[in-house]
């Protein structure tokens, strides 16, 4: 029998690449080692980006480039032949702010100064790599400064009145008066980017960058009155300097993700927007692995009504249907109801929370439950329980 592992990350417990790895044990247990089963780790675009890539042939480099508060961080990119992935939260990520990283809060400070320095220096070091198509995968972002960082680590200097170099972060962009394009980073010329993203927000307003994910970040309410004004007028000096498409973009689904990196991405690096799990499925070649598997297992930290909405999950459970074979999903909790969990296409859903009520005995012990539930996904799909709505009932050939 043939099984595809193809789950995205538990947040907060496993990676995607453990989650595979402890499935797969709990199924070969169950099965005395027989089953060919293939681990193809996935996610939506946000962190885990780079494990799916790494799990999918790109090979794993690293760069040292500065972290959204200054501190020099060691970040990791991937790269298969001209291609790069890059996961923004390993060089501009909330958690590498120094009081979040020791279980701390976000503060205003760092909602106000924070950059995205790193991912523009993490873009140049694919480039030195000999990378020309960059998919840049966004989420988890410290920063809101519109991507103005990212485009100082690719050469631009962003000047005020007197011709100093502002200092990081978006609210320094207030007291913006010019950008000088004349050191920035010619190879961009010949570069296709992606942005990986589900984030529709435009950079600026009532669901922009600053109103709808500074919050998250630290930011108070008269913070995210600054950067958003400060966010106007980054847009404003760029219209300037690029043309009326600075002001278009502002206006485009995805320029608020990640602090307004995806205005900098589709403004000035001319990326195309994607789905995140559209483009994880396709650099896995997703599709084209599970022909010929007898089950898929897919899966998240949380199968929720977000989940139906294009996570990982769903990505997966399209593509097995696709190629008419059986998928179920793993989680640590689930909210969805047996109807929607039959509409998704899953023909069971199995929690943690089934073998272990209490959430937080599931997070601490996740590897060991996912084991038990790949023994039991084994035996209940080979000897299936009276149909109970939930998806079809009849037995695989294990």
């Amino acid at each position: 029998m043939r099984i595809v592992i193809a789950p995205d990350k538990f947040k907060g417990s496993l990676s995607a690449p453990d989650v595979c790895r402890y499935l797969e044990r709990g199924l070969q247990a169950a099965a005395g080692n027989n089953l060919d089963i293939l681990r193809i780790p996935v996610a939506d675009g946000g962190e885990g980006t780079l494990d799916a890539a790494v799990g999918s042939g790109f090979t794993r480099q690293s760069a040292t480039v500065s972290g959204p508060t200054g501190q020099p961080v060691e970040a990791d990119f991937a790269v298969r032949g001209h291609e790069a992935v890059i996961e923004m939260a390993a060089a501009s990520g909330l958690a590498l702010v120094p009081q979040v990283a020791s279980g701390g809060q976000p503060d205003s400070a760092s909602a106000t100064t924070a950059t995205s320095l790193g991912t523009g220096q993490l873009i140049r070091a694919a480039l030195d790599a000999g990378c020309r198509r960059i998919v840049l995968g966004v989420g988890g972002s410290a920063n809101t400064d519109g991507g103005a960082g990212l485009l100082q680590g690719l050469g631009a200097r962003f000047l005020d009145a007197a011709g100093n170099e502002l200092p990081a972060g978006g609210a320094a962009l207030a007291n913006l008066h010019r950008i000088d394009f004349t050191g920035f980073e010619p190879r961009l010329v010949e570069t296709r980017f992606v942005l990986a993203s589900d984030v529709d927000n435009p950079l600026l307003g009532p669901q922009g960058a600053a109103a709808v994910f500074g919050p998250q970040k630290g930011a108070t309410p008269q913070d995210v009155e600054l950067l958003d004004t400060a966010l106007a007028r980054f847009v404003e000096v760029l219209a300037r300097e690029i043309g009326f498409r600075a002001e278009r973009a502002a206006e485009a689904p995805g320029a608020g993700a990640a602090g307004g990196v995806g205005y900098a991405a589709i403004a000035v690096l001319a990326a195309s927007r994607r789905p995140g799990i559209d483009v994880v499925l396709e650099f896995t070649q997703l599709a084209h692995r599970i022909a010929g598997a007898d089950l898929v297992i897919t899966g998240e930290g949380s199968l929720d009504e977000q989940s139906l909405l294009g996570k990982t999950p769903m990505g997966v459970a399209r593509a097995a249907a696709a190629a008419g074979i059986p998928v179920v999903a793993v989680c640590g909790r689930t909210t969805l109801s047996p109807d929607q969990q039959q509409d998704s296409g899953f023909r069971q859903v199995y929690p943690l929370t089934a073998l272990e009520p209490k959430v937080d005995i599931c997070i601490a012990e996740a590897g060991s439950l996912l084991e038990q539930l790949g023994k039991n996904i084994l035996e209940e799909l080979a000897n299936p329980a009276p149909a109970d709505g939930i998806g079809t009932k009849e037995p695989l050939n294990v």
